[in-house]
């Protein structure tokens, strides 16, 4: 899901970077040194722009409600989207903020500034994500912002990830487990009595009729919450089925 640039474009001077980002109020903060902001701060912090709406735009906006935030964060595609589920499915990210903030830095000699698409706050570290379909990652302009976010980041040992379009059969699968994030909906008897049972190497439909006591629509929507917790994981290469085997996560 990442692209790297030439090593020998886009060098930024580090020094030079600074940043700005936006209190949950609208105060714009900074700009600050770069490596004088942290990643706490930033995870407060509002998204730098608001949505562009107009006739015939080609990108795909809204809002997606985020489990890991318990509410909701923006997108401006379906790309976007995409990533924002698969960070929602991490159970290691702790904070998800979009457009977290504006970046500026001299490049070869030249004033850049650029948004990333997101940040992740996340147990190993931050990571930085710019969101960008496969076919543009060569593109000249996309590369050389690209590689100068990439090398500004790293100065400071954060991490920076290109995403592009991931395998559609795991696509399908995170966004389908997606509609049972919502942890208000779900008992936490039934929850207790669905972890209860061994259910190491079961199949996912064998899983679902596993409390015959239970209304079954019920039993299965609480093994799907538990799919999507990763308190269960099962192969997500290829589309969900009955006959999948389900492994405890831990």
């Amino acid at each position: 899901m990442e692209a790297h640039a030439s090593d020998t474009v886009g060098l930024a001077s580090a020094e030079s970077a600074t940043i700005c980002f936006r209190a949950v109020s609208g105060e714009v903060q900074g700009p600050r040194p770069w490596g004088e902001v942290s990643a706490e701060a930033l995870a407060a912090a509002a998204p730098w722009r608001t949505f562009r709406w107009h006739h015939g735009q080609r990108h795909y906006s809204g809002t997606y409600w985020s489990a890991t935030e318990h509410g909701h964060v923006i997108y401006e595609s379906r790309l976007e989207l995409a990533r924002l589920m698969f960070a929602d499915f991490d159970i290691g990210v702790r904070h998800i903020v979009a457009q977290p903030f504006l970046l500026r830095a001299c490049v070869d000699g030249v004033a850049r500034r650029h948004i990333p698409d997101y940040l992740l706050v996340t147990g190993d570290g931050p990571v930085v994500v710019d969101v960008k379909p496969r076919a543009r990652h060569e593109d000249p302009v996309i590369a050389l912002t690209l590689a100068w976010t990439r090398s500004v980041v790293a100065d400071r040992g954060w991490r920076f990830e290109v995403f592009g379009e991931p395998p559609a059969s795991e696509l399908a699968n995170v966004r389908f487990l997606a509609g049972y994030r919502r942890d208000w909906l779900f008992g936490a008897a039934l929850l207790d009595e669905v972890r209860a049972r061994d259910l190491e190497g079961v199949t996912l439909g064998a899983a679902c009729r596993c409390l015959p006591a239970r209304p079954a629509p019920l039993v299965r929507a609480a093994v799907l919450h538990l799919l999507w917790r990763q308190e269960l994981v099962t192969d997500l290469d290829r589309p969900l089925s009955a006959g999948q085997l389900l492994r405890r996560a831990w």
